[in-house]
């Protein structure tokens, strides 16, 4: 084949990808609006939208084409090496998928989000639970055509876990998750057992005062508002990509704490996408490279510097002045009941300690339902008398067991454990960044966290896609991924918090 004839196939399939990019990016922001500001009378024709736009993207992302491309194409720079090869990875996971399961999936899990928001409302599993053993059955019918085809090793969901951490195996993961078990378990019971126990934040802030304050949190991460904005969801989340990167939060006015690091995680995730290179936008390179990689970005953000001694201290004098008299009598005491251990149900307001074990029972519990070993009929029995081993507390309502995460209804099998191992790479990036960048501190301190934001960008956001996960955090952390940079950090954390 004559270089000419390369480069028009490479050309074909760049413009081909560009287009099918932006599609997908139109697609994300129907499900923006539905969990944001859709009114909830539309959920039906939102169902139908989003499988009639899974459809077209279906067929375009399996069009024989791009194989011809690929076959011909010969990449001239690393960029366009890396996205023959994920260009080929996408072609080959969508090729193994059926169009009317691809379509069926997307409209069932439209469908399926109001019927879960509206359960959980209501503690109502019952009302939930027949959508979710649908989806269920999808995901494993995914799950096997992926398998014949040649992805996950023979594994239905190691299959699936490719989608969102590609190159992680459950296996490796349950190794991992068995290695930090112990550490955790046994900082948890020191912790808890201390007899110098933190206050917690007995605080109400009406709503409006509460999103004031979120916004001024995002501005000291660095949030770009003329390329994002922020909204109110049931389950808070970020979207977009390129030049617009939208975040969500929620309120709770006794809650204060839960809109402001909610917001600081989600920035995280936004200013990921954000600080990826320019040029890779409407490319493959163009978007996170792993949910375990976006996990680390939000979760440095929210804890190594968002509840770290330095940023609190800011943040107690903002809150000071917003609410006024606050139950912490000074910065110090503020910091320690923001890292409160306390064994509570929700894992989006879990403490650092803790945070990890709810994401190694949802593992266990989402792999026992692909596998088959056990039935959406007996999850929420299962659910619940895990969490009493495992938290040494019983659920006191559905709302606060297996409805509390929207994952499952959004048919995000696979997805839990980058959560995980996202905390295990901001751990390797913690250390990395502080070694680099020692006055880090005495920034976060003026509520200003640029310093870091600015290294993690250089070092890790704007790569996008560029390098395979775990390729590219050893690359920025200079270091093997292992579990150790982050429970030493837990451990001294909460050694000096507590005490011990």
């Amino acid at each position: 084949m004559t270089t000419a004839a390369a480069d028009t196939a490479m050309n074909a399939l760049i413009a081909f990808q560009r287009q099918t990019e932006a599609l997908s990016a139109v697609a994300e922001r129907l499900s923006w609006d539905q969990e944001t500001v859709m009114p909830r009378g539309a959920a039906e024709q939102r169902a139908e939208e989003m499988g009639a736009m899974e459809s077209v993207l279906h067929e375009r992302r399996t069009d024989p084409r791009i194989g011809e491309w690929l076959d011909a194409a010969v990449a001239q720079t690393p960029a366009e090496e890396r996205t023959l090869v994920l260009v080929a990875r996408e072609f080959g996971r969508a090729s193994a998928i059926p169009a009317d399961l691809a379509a069926e999936l997307a409209r069932q899990t439209s469908l399926s989000h109001g019927i879960w928001a509206a359960a959980r409302a209501a503690d109502a599993p019952q009302d939930f639970l027949p959508t979710l053993h649908q989806i269920v059955l999808l995901k494993q019918d995914e799950a096997n055509a992926l398998v014949a085809a040649g992805f996950g090793g023979g594994d239905p969901y190691d299959a699936l876990l490719d989608d969102y951490e590609p190159g992680a195996t459950q296996a490796e993961l349950a190794a991992l998750f068995a290695a930090m078990r112990p550490r955790l378990v046994a900082l948890r019971e020191d912790v808890l057992g201390a007899p110098d126990q933190p206050r917690p934040l007995d605080s109400r802030i009406a709503q409006e005062a509460q999103l004031r304050l979120a916004r001024a949190c995002a501005a000291a991460f660095g949030y770009d508002w003329t390329r994002g904005r922020m909204d109110l969801a049931v389950h808070p989340f970020s979207s977009g990509r390129w030049q617009d990167s939208r975040i969500t939060t929620r309120v709770i006015e006794a809650e204060p704490l839960n809109c402001i690091y909610s917001t600081i995680h989600e920035v995280g995730h936004s200013s990921y996408e954000l600080g990826i290179d320019p040029d890779y936008a409407f490319t493959p390179l163009g978007r996170g490279v792993s949910m375990g990689v976006h996990e680390s970005q939000s979760r440095i953000y929210e804890n190594q510097m968002g509840r770290g001694r330095a940023f609190t201290g800011w943040l107690f004098q903002r809150m000071q002045d917003m609410a006024g008299d606050l139950p912490a009598p000074d910065a110090d005491a503020f910091y320690r009941s923001v890292n409160r251990v306390t064994p509570g149900h929700i894992r989006t307001e879990s403490d650092e300690v803790q945070y990890n074990l709810h994401i190694m029972m949802r593992f266990d519990l989402e792999r026992d339902l692909i596998s088959g070993k056990l039935s959406t009929d007996d999850l929420e029995e299962a659910w619940n008398a895990r969490f009493l081993k495992d938290f040494g507390v019983a659920v006191d309502r559905p709302a606060n067991g297996m409805l509390q995460d929207v994952h499952w209804s959004a048919g995000l099998f696979g997805y839990f454990p980058t959560y995980a191992l996202g905390n295990v790479y901001a751990g390797c990036l913690n250390l990395a960044m502080r070694a680099a960048v020692p006055d880090l501190d005495e920034s976060l301190g003026r509520g200003e966290a640029a310093p870091g934001v600015e290294w993690l960008r250089e070092n890790l956001q704007r790569h996008g896609g560029l390098h395979e996960p775990r390729a590219l955090i050893e690359r920025a952390a200079g270091a093997p991924v292992t579990p150790e940079p982050l429970l030493d950090y837990l451990e001294d954390k909460f050694a000096a918090i507590y005490r011990l």
